[in-house]
């Protein structure tokens, strides 16, 4: 690179740094896009809507109401992935939408849940089922049910329900003879409503009758059935607009529940955690950030500060990309970003430390710099895709949270690499061009160091590892026995108690955060309470893990002793967890399917399946321990529990591809006579430096955030430091030493058959 070029070069980094800079504070245009205040908060950092239905007709069985909250839980996601509904009480259900302060747009978009029916025009008996009352269109509006919807059922005239549609889409369609263009409405039915609507289509074609949809009482459409239709799909067409189209399909897709609902309030909300977890967790990043800065600048010199100012532009992309991304940021979002913070450290420090293996065999600066990208360049893409293929795996499998975390984990993901391969490469190569080009001011050149035996250790690290392990389960079991359950599940895993408090006076959330919120802590013994500010009222909602009525007594106390709250007044109801069994499952799938999505890549990868095998067996000795850390520490498992656990298989999984990539490499260009534990040692040796700079800088960022973060914040970051720990740990002692165990007892066995 040229003097010239390196100059323009530096010049447009600092420019792109300005116009990131000038973005995220300020924003572009009257609209102040990109800013980062226009970054769509979830409900935990900023508030929303807050719908409550209550179901129609008698008490649900729990089977209807878990099936409904499942089904408007898939709904609300179109408005963001932080969605939640839960149930409160027997026979309400609250939805949640963060990001959000108009109540009766949501109301309006969302539609009113009842139920759906698809209705042949004929019953058995030969009489009518629906007359047509007025002469133009042919509108459901047009026509009137002459029947009620019991006798119906008993006619076997309600061919289907809401519940056999499997979903309800609006779209255009082109008439491939005329070319005239129609909106319609797609429909796919369930396996059973595949079946169903065949033969009701089949005796009403035969018939030349029409399926009215029937819902909510009134008729929304009634199409003209023209063939048969068996493949479980079919097309609702006619003269309306895509707006009328999409209200349609929003219609079939909300009248697919088991039950009835009609609204009994809506509000405007606050952030469940307040201003103050707001505040200092963006305290804590940008403290975190300046450490890790100022880190990399002292170990790696130039290059370090080189890295430095990618680190910067890193995070100024992935501020404005969750803008134009429209994507929601949630604590466990936040978990997404830390790691793709650590990440983006990691891919320098992996290109550092060649670039400095080079420096010390005696190589010039510029060969040294080439051969360390291109080294480097192999272990950065199998760790990052790694786990980029478990974040869209997690995208398209999980729900709620775990689609979320996705979401800021993929993005982060991409960006790190970016920036690590292109930005800090551009910048680097520009200091050299202007002339920088002294090796001392691109690491310090050391001796190579003597191989550790890791190997020589393995069986103390082995049985360290099982002891923890072990220990995790027996604390479980212990907490079980005593009947304080496995693990603190919080209320988004197993529910609890919703009190609304009229206070005498409008507090702000900062004053709630400082004064009222530690009482409640140390009154009901929970140290995870959500706070929620309702809109133009003095009332707030308390939701705390299920209270006793000891507890509910302590909690009506301290309101009238400190506040003057009338105990008359304070409002009390049991409510579900906010993570249903459905969700729990769906997280579950997605993180088997993403295990075995990353354990078939590493094994293509690497042409070896023990690399895979140990990689994924050191992922679960991972989880374990920071498992049995939950149950000792007794931490509040909920939703930023699956972000923890997410967030250290990632870490983890990237930490472990760098020590075999290494191996991977040397197994190559192995010496004659070189004994496999020897190689292994050296290779690990030559990665710790990585590993433990790459742990450090991320434990940082995580720590600043537990020093500086509210109580529900910490009881995030705790668990996250031990991870990191845990991760760095495995990578280093576990990992390289399962793969040798198994590479030469499988090798012995197979050699003995030979």
């Amino acid at each position: 690179m040229k003097k010239r070029k390196g100059i323009l070069s530096l010049i447009a980094i600092v420019a792109l740094m300005a116009l990131l800079g000038v973005t995220t504070t300020i924003g572009l245009g009257k609209g102040h896009s990109g800013a980062a205040k226009n970054i769509n908060l979830g409900l935990d950092l900023e508030g929303g809507v807050s719908i409550t239905y209550q179901v129609k007709g008698d008490t649900p069985s729990d089977e209807d109401m878990a099936d409904t909250i499942y089904k408007l839980q898939k709904r609300v996601e179109q408005y963001s992935t932080e969605a939640s509904v839960y149930q409160e009480g027997d026979n309400r259900i609250s939805i949640e939408i963060p990001g959000v302060t108009d109540a009766n747009k949501i109301l309006d978009e969302l539609g009113q849940p009842g139920s759906l029916y698809f209705i042949a025009q004929t019953g058995s008996d030969g009489s009518e089922n629906y007359t047509r009352v007025g002469t133009t269109g042919d509108a459901g509006t047009d026509f009137q049910l002459n029947k009620t919807i019991e006798e119906l059922q008993e006619d076997g005239s309600i061919v289907l329900t809401g519940s056999d549609v499997k979903t309800a889409t609006a779209g255009a369609y082109t008439d491939s003879t005329t070319g005239s263009k129609e909106n319609v409405v797609d429909l796919e039915f369930t396996k059973e409503g595949t079946e169903k609507f065949a033969a009701a289509t089949k005796v009403a074609k035969e018939a030349g009758q029409s399926i009215g949809i029937y819902y909510d009482g009134a008729f929304v459409s009634v199409p003209n059935v023209k063939a048969v239709i068996s493949d479980g799909r079919a097309q609702i067409s006619g003269s309306m607009s895509y707006e009328e189209a999409d209200q349609l399909a929003s219609t079939i897709r909300i009248g697919g529940l088991n039950l009835e609902l009609e609204e009994l309030r809506s509000n405007v909300v606050g952030a469940q955690l307040g201003e103050e977890a707001i505040s200092s967790s963006l305290k804590a990043g940008a403290i975190g950030l300046a450490i890790v800065f100022v880190f990399m600048c002292c170990v790696y010199l130039l290059p370090g500060f080189a890295a430095g100012l990618a680190l910067l532009i890193y995070t100024g992309l992935v501020l404005v990309a969750l803008n134009a991304f429209d994507i929601t940021l949630t604590l466990p979002g936040i978990a997404g970003i830390i790691l793709g913070i650590g990440m983006a450290v990691d891919a320098n420090v992996i290109i550092f430390a060649r670039v400095k293996e080079e420096l010390s065999s005696g190589k010039s600066v510029k060969v040294s710099l080439n051969a360390g990208f291109q080294k480097a360049m192999s272990a950065i893409l199998d760790g990052n895709i790694t786990t980029l293929i478990a974040a869209a795996v997690l995208w398209l499998r999980g729900s709620g949270t775990v689609k979320g975390f996705a979401q800021t984990l993929a993005l982060g993901i991409v960006l790190s690499m970016f920036t690590a391969l292109v930005i800090t490469k551009v910048i680097v190569y520009s200091f050299y061009a202007i002339g920088i080009r002294n090796p001392k001011v691109y690491g310090r050149v050391k001796e190579e160091r003597k191989p550790i035996n890791f190997l020589g250790k393995k069986k103390i690290f082995f049985t360290i590892s099982i002891a923890l392990i072990v220990l995790g389960f027996v604390a479980i079991g212990v907490n079980e026995g005593k009947g304080n359950g496995a693990l603190n599940y919080s209320l988004e895993f197993m529910g609890g108690t919703s009190s609304t408090v009229t206070f005498d006076k409008d507090y702000t959330l900062e004053e709630i955060d400082q004064n009222i919120v530690p009482l409640i802590e140390d009154a009901v013994g929970d140290k995870n309470v959500q706070v929620q500010k309702v809109q133009d009222s003095n009332q707030v909602i308390f939701k705390t893990q299920t209270l006793n009525l000891e507890k509910r007594e302590a909690f009506n106390k301290v309101m009238a002793d400190n506040f003057g709250v009338d105990e008359s007044e304070i409002t009390t109801e049991n409510i579900s967890s906010t993570v249903s069994s459905e969700m729990r499952r769906d997280a579950i799938v997605a993180v088997i399917i993403a295990t075995i999505c990353m354990l078939l890549y590493i094994w293509f990868r690497f042409k070896d399946v023990r690399f895979a095998t140990s990689a994924v067996l050191a992922l679960l000795h991972d989880v374990l321990i920071v498992l049995g850390f939950y149950a000792i520490a007794r931490v509040s498992v909920g939703n930023t529990f699956i972000a923890c656990m997410l967030t250290i298989v990632g870490y983890s999984i990237n930490a472990t591809i760098v020590i075999f990539d290494r191996i991977r490499e040397e197994l190559k260009t192995k010496k004659r006579g070189t004994q496999l534990d020897e190689l292994v040692n050296k290779c690990i040796t030559l990665t710790l430096t990585r590993s433990v700079y790459t742990s450090l800088t991320t434990f940082v960022m995580v720590a600043v955030l537990y020093i500086m973060g509210v109580s529900s914040i910490r009881e995030f970051a705790l668990p996250l430091m031990v991870g990191i720990v845990c991760g760095a740990y495995s990578s280093v002692c576990i990992t390289g030493a399962l793969w040798y165990v198994m590479k030469t007892k499988i090798g012995v066995k197979k050699a003995g058959r030979k």
